[in-house]
């Protein structure tokens, strides 16, 4: 990776970073090299980004040649945006209010450079705004009404530093650039980066460190740079080719976030926005099983004008699920009236659709594992220890979770295979979990999961490292794909 900052005047930054090359704007514009140059990161420090000036043209022109700059022409429009502002405003109320509770002023400016303020107590804050209106130097304006809020956020010019700033610039750069995405290695014959998001403190998380470190090896071995990153490292996002999400997903999360922005940069990103958002909802499931004839247990829809109807037409006990759940949280099972019309209460207080759903007791549920609509591995996930759910939710510990024996996909009843393969195809071509139960020779579709989990001793005790191969060639393919236009070649 090329690193390259790029400024109006080469008087405006004057200090040294190892394998970081410092050219004027004029520099980037005119000179051919630049313009033929492959894989570069360029952090435009124009003065000004004004529209058609050299500041605007370099993150413009920057686009246009594939390399990647901060500021993109997104964020410099972002900046202007009143309404994006009040959005991002909202967004970080909590941590807004937190950090600026204490000053005794009505207005308070909060300078960052890469990513941080010279008051440690304002790091948090600035580096939420720096992830999200990715400068290498911002200012922001807030205000306090009846709470502090976000006003106004611009690019701070070189030549409006002052001078007992700088100092604290450079260190700030100096780490920055010395960052695991800035110390890059000699490239792979590939040249391709990978990104896999985890949480080091997800005391459930659907790949453990061990389990990561498989990937990444397995990456390696077909020419893919693959690096972990936390939630923190969104501002670093758009460097890589692909992103791979190893922890828990949600629609209202930073998982989905980075979802959105991997999307948005053209990366190839599983768990992609679309399958978070479609997995993640019970009612979308059941209606497209119902729309698509697939199999499963007797559902049905609640809501306030029906949920008293209900009990009628399933029999005690049943299932009571709430629309976002995943990985049987946020299920319930109701055993008789009084118990069903408490949690059907509760849960129409969150949302105004919930499901209720026959229940089918069985041993073990099977877990089909498909990425890109190949099925990889097929799992008996066993009941919990005298619990109905293969993952018992009020304990903690070996005793929360249920055996797991790991079976060849080919041995596995093609009747299964079938269906878990067409209900991850209506979906899309992402990474899937889906959840199906046994009744003689009938399957029933639970649920299907996007970010299903893969780990050591479990879903590759059948394949072992041969399932990290066989998923890193996938990625290895989509990436080619994205390259080319979406040609296969």
């Amino acid at each position: 990776m090329n690193i390259i900052i790029t400024v109006s005047n080469l008087k405006d930054w004057d200090f040294h970073l190892e394998g970081v090359q410092v050219i004027s704007n004029k520099t980037y514009l005119t000179e051919p090299q630049y313009s033929e140059l492959k894989n570069a990161k360029i952090f435009n420090l124009a003065r000004h980004y004004k529209y058609q000036s050299s500041g605007y043209y370099v993150s413009l022109l920057a686009a246009a040649r594939n390399h990647k700059a901060i500021p993109s022409i997104a964020t410099i429009q972002d900046m202007k945006s009143p309404a994006v502002i009040k959005i991002i405003s909202e967004e970080l109320n909590q941590i807004i209010q937190k950090s600026l509770k204490d000053l005794k002023s009505n207005e308070f400016t909060l300078s960052i450079y890469f990513g941080k303020n010279i008051s440690k107590k304002y790091n948090k804050l600035s580096l939420q705004l720096f992830n999200l209106f990715q400068a290498p130097f911002i200012r922001a304006q807030f205000a306090l009404e009846d709470k502090w809020e976000l006003k106004a956020i611009a690019p701070i010019a070189t030549s409006e530093i002052p001078e007992d700033h700088k100092p604290f610039i450079a260190d700030f750069a100096k780490t920055y650039f010395s960052s695991r995405r800035f110390n890059v290695p000699v490239r792979n014959r590939t040249g391709y980066d990978l990104a896999i998001l985890y949480n080091p403190n997800e005391k459930t998380a659907p790949s453990t460190e061990k389990t990561l470190q498989k990937f990444i090896k397995a990456a390696e071995q077909k020419g893919i740079n693959a690096n972990l990153i936390t939630r923190d490292d969104y501002s670093q996002l758009a460097e890589y080719d692909a992103l791979f999400i190893r922890e828990t997903t949600a629609v209202n999360h930073y998982t989905f976030k980075f979802a959105q922005r991997a999307k948005a940069e053209g990366m190839v990103v599983v768990d992609d926005p679309d399958s978070i958002i479609k997995c993640s909802n019970k009612v979308y499931l059941a209606e497209l099983l119902k729309m698509h004839n697939i199999l499963a247990p007797k559902t049905h829809i609640i809501h306030k004008e029906n949920k008293d109807i209900i009990p009628d037409l399933l029999a005690f006990p049943l299932i009571l699920k709430q629309p976002d759940s995943s990985f049987s949280q946020g299920v319930s099972k109701a055993n008789d009236l009084a118990e069903y019309t408490d949690k059907v209460n509760q849960l129409l207080e969150k949302s105004d659709l919930i499901i209720a759903q026959e229940f089918l007791q069985t041993d073990f549920d099977w877990r089909i594992g498909i990425f890109d609509g190949q099925p990889l591995y097929a799992c008996k996930y066993y009941m919990s220890n005298k619990h109905w759910q293969i993952v018992n939710w009020n304990k903690e510990g070996r005793n929360q979770y249920g055996k797991v024996e790991t079976f060849p996909v080919e041995t596995a009843p093609p009747a299964l295979i079938k269906t878990a393969t067409k209900l991850s195809q209506l979906i899309g071509n992402s990474l899937y979990g889906v959840d199906i139960k046994q009744k003689g020779n009938t399957f029933y579709v639970i649920e299907i999961n996007d970010n299903p989990n893969i780990d050591t001793g479990i879903e590759d005790s059948f394949l072992k490292d041969k399932l990290y191969d066989a998923m890193m060639d996938i990625f290895l393919r989509k990436i080619k794909k994205a390259k080319n236009g979406g040609s296969d070649k």
